[in-house]
């Protein structure tokens, strides 16, 4: 994945915790385009850790979290056919967790848009680790206007 990220391109000031690239010590979750998903890579190390060899269920929350808020945002850009993505929000999601995810390598999270209409859009996500899945989650995604908090906050 040699190109330039959606959080390196439309966010590169962006803070957040888990996929801000300006956060020196947060996740810096890269996320990509491919085809009908969006596609991450993530190798956690010892700190990401809950317990010896197993990620932490927070950290993981984080992950799929960031990663369906940035496959909802690229899809309302796209359909929409903006220039940037629009600043979405978490307005809810879920986190099912299949059995422990090892931390002795890299996971790799793949989402896909479910449903979309005006400004949400309701994504599915996976987290796998030594091709297994090991978490999976659901969430619906806002973009919010100008007043809100979170508005242009990349």
């Amino acid at each position: 994945m040699s190109e330039q990220s959606l959080q390196d391109r439309y966010a590169p000031r962006n803070a957040c915790f888990g996929c801000g690239p300006a956060n020196e010590k947060g996740l810096r979750l890269k996320s990509f385009p491919r085809g009908d998903e969006v596609v991450a890579e993530f190798t956690p190390e010892e700190w990401h850790e809950a317990f010896t060899n197993i990620l932490c269920g927070g950290i993981i929350g984080t992950l799929i979290d960031c990663h369906m808020n940035w496959t909802a945002s690229h899809h309302l850009m796209t359909r929409d056919g903006l220039d940037a993505p629009p600043c979405t929000v978490t307005a809810t999601y879920r986190i099912d967790m299949k059995r422990p995810t090892p931390t002795k390598g890299p996971v790799t999270l793949r989402a896909r848009i479910v449903g979309s209409e005006g400004p949400r859009a309701d994504v599915e996500c996976e987290l796998e680790a030594d091709g297994k899945i090991t978490a999976t989650g659901t969430g619906t995604f806002v973009a919010v206007k100008e007043g809100h908090p979170a508005f242009h906050r990349w």
